[in-house]
């Protein structure tokens, strides 16, 4: 149903729920702050484009989303697609290529595909996002420890190789403010629950450097002053052939956001004990990252991080979410130009941090214990999106997980001839006429178990009177299958032989309808019942005998 949540939350909201919204949201306003300029920052953009973000698409999100919970803007996940476009295609690039990931999102969403997008095999899941992470770490390493390193290489060996050139020229005040920040933002919450734990690092670690005089790099230093003040929507211009480099960069955009965004809601529909509507939640995605980057702004989604924080502090529908977006309206009109004093030590371990959490690294290593393929799965994403691109991470992945799945689905069915094993008393005592072959199809007869089918039908010694396919077992049916199923009618027209079907399910017949096959087969040969198929096979074999009348697909 595609219809905002917050439309139905309002329906019954009340003046309590209201105070306790709209405190979670100034809590997670505050705790977005800190992380919306880091997240900017690491991802190659102005510090403000993280601020624009996260107002405005957390805004959208909040006001059209399908979760009465869920907090969005930008997010660690985005941090290596969004350097690797602007460095190869530039700002303009980025803008047009969020747009395109939005107008996919909205696509799925009108489309009803917000459940098919959940479908993404947990391997794929958890390797992509601890690969994202060590990226994410890795990027933070010349800030962190104040190294003397002009500009750090994209590519993650280079960029290794860099980091280690300049080792000798780290500066350990910067190393000692990092720490601090990754101390306090570890620890803060077990003395004070009031105040977010990023942003008391934030303050404390900028007012130390600022009052001490400190040399480190600042926010400041590096970019300039930052612009307080809120942007005017420009559209950019797109050609055809732009358009045509960025299609892969779009998708990949589209579907980490999809994932991400979905995957989120999950976890708070678990915290709050509610359901959100995963297709509006697509499309407020979608319309979130068509708007945002008009103002400058990078791709968003929804943040599981920030969304926790939500919950737990009482946010309980989207206006949670709209105030968290004005608190960072009014903290970026007001106090946005202090933002340049921040130290770039300070942002370095917050999203140390971030990476850290998002390693995912219990997971990562309980899933090495897993059967091989889903290993092989595992390390194949982590080692793309770390040596080569999220986006090739992404694809190969997959299509790694689904050649994997086909395998062993293909490897569950089995096709066996009846009649030789103890579970076939039964079968004997029907008293099958001679000439008659019985095989049984268990499992889905697809493509990827078709060629099993044509290997154990290459092994029939003599062409049968009657082949019957016992098929009660069979679920799916697809087009190799019934390409299979045909090539077995033109055998036996070639062979004056009869197939017969028996126990076919309802898929299998509407297969078997829409693609002809039953005039083919005839269906008077589609029995019920192995006691049915065997009863026509007597009388197919009576007919050919005395010279009676066969149905013309099987003379």
């Amino acid at each position: 149903m595609l219809l905002p949540k917050l439309v139905t939350t309002l329906r019954d909201y009340n003046r309590a729920q209201f105070s306790k919204d709209v405190a979670a949201g100034v809590i997670v306003g505050i705790v977005a702050l800190p992380l919306a300029i880091a997240f900017a920052i690491a991802s190659g953009v102005p510090p403000q484009a993280g601020l624009y973000t996260a107002i405005i698409a957390g805004f959208v999100i909040s006001a059209l989303g399908g979760s009465r919970v869920q907090i969005g803007g930008p997010t660690g996940a985005f941090v290596v697609i969004v350097y690797g476009i602007v460095q190869q295609h530039g700002l303009g690039g980025l803008t047009v290529a969020t747009i395109m990931a939005g107008l996919i999102l909205i696509a799925l969403g009108v489309a009803k595909m917000g459940g098919v997008i959940k479908y993404i095999p947990h391997p794929v899941t958890v390797g992509f996002t601890s690969g994202i992470a060590v990226v994410i770490a890795s990027g933070q390493v010349r800030d962190f420890f104040g190294l003397a390193l002009g500009t750090v290489p994209a590519q993650f060996v280079s960029k290794i190789e860099a980091l280690a050139e300049h080792a000798r020229t780290a500066n350990l005040t910067a190393v000692a403010v990092a720490l601090t920040t990754v101390v306090i933002v570890q620890t803060a919450h077990r003395l004070t629950t009031r105040v977010p734990s990023p942003f008391l690092a934030l303050v404390l670690t900028t007012a130390a450097v600022q009052l001490l005089g400190f040399p480190v790099e600042t926010i400041g230093s590096r970019f300039g002053a930052i612009d307080a003040s809120f942007p005017a929507p420009v559209l950019p211009e797109v050609t055809i052939q732009t358009a045509l480099q960025l299609v892969g960069a779009a998708f990949a955009i589209a579907a980490l956001g999809g994932i991400e965004s979905l995957l989120s809601a999950v976890v708070a529909d678990g915290m709050i004990g509610s359901r959100h509507r995963s297709n509006m939640e697509l499309v407020a995605q979608g319309v979130a990252n068509v708007v945002t980057p008009l103002f400058g702004g990078i791709p968003a989604t929804g943040a599981i991080a920030r969304t926790a924080t939500n919950v737990r502090a009482g946010g309980r529908t989207p206006v949670a979410g709209i105030v968290h977006a004005v608190t960072l309206l009014g903290i970026t009109l007001f106090a946005g130009r202090w933002a340049a004093l921040i130290p770039m030590a300070t942002l370095a371990g917050l999203l140390m941090v971030v990476a850290y959490n998002m390693s995912e690294w219990r997971t990562f290593r309980g899933l090495l214990t897993a059967p091989g393929g889903d290993v092989a799965v595992l390390l194949t994403t982590f080692f793309l999106t770390v040596f080569v691109d999220l986006t090739v991470a992404l694809g190969v992945g997959m299509v790694l997980a689904s050649f994997l799945f086909i395998r062993e689905m293909g490897e569950a069915t089995t096709v066996r001839a009846m009649g030789d094993e103890e579970d076939d008393r039964a079968l004997r005592a029907l008293d099958v006429p001679p000439g008659v072959l019985i095989y049984e199809i268990d499992g889905p007869f697809f493509f990827g178990a078709a060629e099993k089918f044509r290997d154990t039908m290459a092994e029939i010694e003599r062409s049968p009177k009657v082949l019957i396919l016992h098929v009660a077992r069979v679920n799916v049916l697809d087009a190799t299958g019934l390409g299979v199923i045909r090539d077995l009618v033109k055998k036996g027209r070639r062979d004056r032989a009869s197939l017969i079907l028996s126990g076919v399910h309802s898929q299998p017949m509407i297969a078997l309808g829409k693609s002809d096959l039953l005039d083919e087969v005839g269906e008077d040969n589609l029995l019920p019942t192995l006691e049915a198929a065997v009863a026509r096979a007597r009388e197919l074999i009576a007919m050919r005998t005395t010279g009676g009348h066969e149905t013309p697909a099987h003379r």
